[in-house]
């Protein structure tokens, strides 16, 4: 066979034997893309005119994302989808009722209306759309969008919160835990925090639970289990388990008043505990972090991971359960949003799957595999064991 010429072998780009190639290739679909010619005639093109177009709408969509974040906080401080959950409303009727100009209610409803949160009837009234109707069926959605107040302020300069860091943001000051974790805390400083997360468990705890039913065992012990949700639709959802709830001081005494209400203290116990720096309770064969370890830097979550496998007997599970990085369709909701939202909290930062089964062996346990849930945006898990 002939061997290829000097001057073809220097024409074909190292990069075709090479990972080089992808590289060489997005270069060249960058240098394309910055070209205004060439986006004149993708639009116009009919077979890129609709790849053109989304592409489009993306770009504004990111320009315009804040706009939207505040037309849909300002329908949940104004209860707009409870409203119309009885029928159509028009624009007269809720500018008087918003104390707002009718003018400007028509500006929010017609805003409303173009991101599907509401639907403009043919005789000028507004109803729920998809997108309200959803959301007015989980109210912890609405009671995040609410706290989102408080996200926003701290990303008026998101260069200033890069460089300072979480230093004085108002969110670092609303989670308090963030500055003191000696099981110091008082109540009253942890209360907004923990009913804000006990808003959505049922949602979490639902998908969770489907994913993988506890009947297999005989005891949970829930890791910074906040008010005790989880450990109620546990035991709810398996009459024969019973649990602890393991968190801080001033936590635990929400969570006994919660359990009790529920009638199940005498499933439920209640362990005051500052896991970072004690040993957690034994005699649970299943043990549970949700939603927790996004909320610790890498040291602090290893610690916690270490206390968990030294709690649980050998074979003993571990569910650790939250959003994770690298979701596929949903990776925006993971670098993006909890990589901002976390860095304005002062601790912790997304980790992808692989990034926290990482961290479940270098604390000891054997195993780590991920269990797939029906709404993997909202939470994951991941099932861990340790050595028998």
């Amino acid at each position: 066979m002939a061997s290829v010429p000097p001057e073809v072998e220097r024409a074909v780009p190292s990069a075709l034997t090479g990972p080089g190639l992808g590289v060489r290739l997005r270069q060249l679909r960058n240098r394309l893309l910055e070209r205004p010619r060439f986006q004149a005639w993708a639009a116009s093109f009919p077979l890129t005119r609709r790849i053109a177009g989304r592409h489009a709408r993306a770009l504004f969509d990111l320009c315009a994302g804040f706009v939207y974040s505040q037309v849909l906080y300002a329908c949940v401080k104004l209860d707009v989808f409870e409203q119309m959950a009885a029928g159509p409303r028009s624009a007269a009727e809720l500018a008087l009722r918003w104390q707002m100009p009718m003018d400007s209610a028509q500006r929010l409803l017609a805003a409303a209306a173009s991101l599907q949160l509401l639907e403009r009837r043919r005789d000028g009234r507004y109803e729920l759309g998809m997108l309200g109707a959803a959301l007015r069926g989980n109210p912890g959605v609405a009671a995040m969008i609410e706290h989102h107040a408080l996200l926003y302020a701290d990303l008026a300069d998101p260069l200033a919160l890069l460089r300072e860091g979480a230093a004085g943001t108002r969110l670092s000051r609303y989670w308090a835990y963030a500055g003191d974790r000696c099981g110091t805390l008082e109540p009253h400083r942890v209360l907004a925090y923990t009913q804000l997360m006990a808003r959505s468990q049922h949602l979490v705890a639902a998908d969770i639970l489907d994913a993988y039913p506890p009947t297999r065992h005989r005891r949970l012990l829930d890791v910074g289990g906040g008010d005790g949700s989880f450990a109620i639709a546990v035991v709810s959802h398996s009459p024969a388990l019973s649990a602890i709830v393991a968190d801080l001081p001033g936590v635990a005494a929400a969570a006994r008043q919660h359990i009790a209400a529920r009638g199940l203290a005498d499933r439920i116990a209640v362990s005051e505990c500052d896991a970072l720096r004690q040993p957690l309770p034994t005699g649970a064969d299943v043990a549970s972090l949700v939603r927790v370890l996004h909320d610790h830097d890498d040291g602090p979550a290893l610690i916690l991971l270490k206390r968990v496998h030294e709690a649980l007997p050998p074979g003993g599970a571990l569910l650790i359960a939250e959003p994770m990085a690298g979701t596929a369709g949903a990776e925006p909701m993971g670098d993006a949003y909890f990589g901002f939202y976390l860095l304005a909290m002062g601790s912790g930062r997304p980790r992808t799957a692989a990034e926290l089964s990482a961290l479940v062996r270098a604390a000891g346990f054997a195993e780590a595999r991920p269990v797939p849930t029906r709404r993997p945006l909202l939470v994951r898990v991941l099932l861990c064991r340790k050595a028998e």
